[in-house]
């Protein structure tokens, strides 16, 4: 049995290659589950009520794969970036949601910046309950920090180099937990790139920028990465050919950020929620109506 489960789904996105350097650096055993197939989705629907949004499904999905096989999983609650910047109540209450339907132990850390509670204090409380000395774990916090900042640049710079080429170039606006999903976001992308579309994404810009660019859609605007994803259209609106939004029904946030910013912008968009019930045949019908609406503007 793995010491530690690391679900491939949510926070994973954001933070799985940072969780990754610091418990490689702290010598843990952990397993992360496998891509998303039909069965762990399945699942996941099975166990998820109704009124949950395909994305928290999937994520449940995960959770009961690693349940026999991880003495712990990993589960936080990553609440606020401060008071402008909220999160997906999802994302607030995935530790009780987990643990009143199963019944492992879970280790749980909060980012909750506006009572002072940080990704860093986090991990070293995770550390001390795998029996891990306070330099240890210190040594295994800073590795993952470097890494994660060399790696956020080259992502950054990547998107950067992207805005420059004489070529066909399209923003996708989506939650990263959605984007890179096997079977949520990826068939998009995969159709998108066997179309010879330069594809910009709107996570992989700066978020200190972009989240501070989204006032120009909405200044009441709460929800941190509908900001961050908002921004990434004005930093880049001049330099796309079409946006496509891809979002997992209900989800509340994007139904609301979306939405403005559709009703400001003056790109061609393609808005694409998806759910249980996606098919990817009528998503490809729709993607080819939106590249052949671009018409001339296709690569060769």
């Amino acid at each position: 049995m793995y010491k530690l489960g690391i679900p491939r789904s949510l926070f994973y996105y954001y933070y799985g290659h940072f969780w990754q350097d610091f418990f490689n650096a702290l010598k843990i055993d952990y397993l992360i589950s496998p891509i998303t197939n039909k069965k762990i989705m399945e699942n996941g629907m099975k166990i998820a009520g109704s009124e949950m949004c395909l994305s928290l499904k999937n994520y449940l999905g995960h959770i009961d794969y690693l349940k026999d096989k991880c003495e712990y999983i990993l589960v936080p609650r990553i609440s606020n970036f401060k008071n402008d910047n909220q999160t997906c109540t999802n994302f607030w209450a995935a530790k009780d949601i987990v643990n009143n339907l199963f019944e492992n132990k879970i280790l749980n850390y909060n980012v909750d910046i506006q009572k002072h509670q940080t990704l860093k204090k986090g991990l070293f409380k995770i550390g001390k309950v795998l029996k891990k000395t306070p330099l240890e774990i210190k040594k295994a916090y800073h590795y993952a920090v470097i890494k994660e900042k060399k790696r956020l640049k080259k992502n950054h710079q990547i998107n950067q180099n992207k805005l420059k080429l004489p070529k066909t170039k399209i923003l996708i606006v989506s939650h990263p937990y959605n984007l890179y999903d096997e079977l949520i976001g990826k068939d998009i992308i995969k159709y998108l790139k066997k179309r010879k579309i330069e594809l910009i994404y709107s996570d992989k810009f700066d978020p200190k920028i972009t989240n501070k660019l989204s006032k120009k859609i909405s200044k009441d605007l709460y929800f941190k990465y509908s900001k961050d994803n908002l921004g990434a259209i004005i930093y880049c609106q001049n330099k796309i050919d079409g946006i496509i939004f891809i979002s997992s029904f209900p989800c509340a946030p994007d139904s609301l950020a979306n939405e403005l910013a559709m009703r400001k912008i003056k790109i061609p968009y393609l808005n694409l929620v998806i759910d249980d019930s996606t098919s990817f045949t009528g998503l490809e019908t729709r993607l080819e109506s939106f590249l052949d609406m671009l018409g001339g503007k296709l690569n060769d």
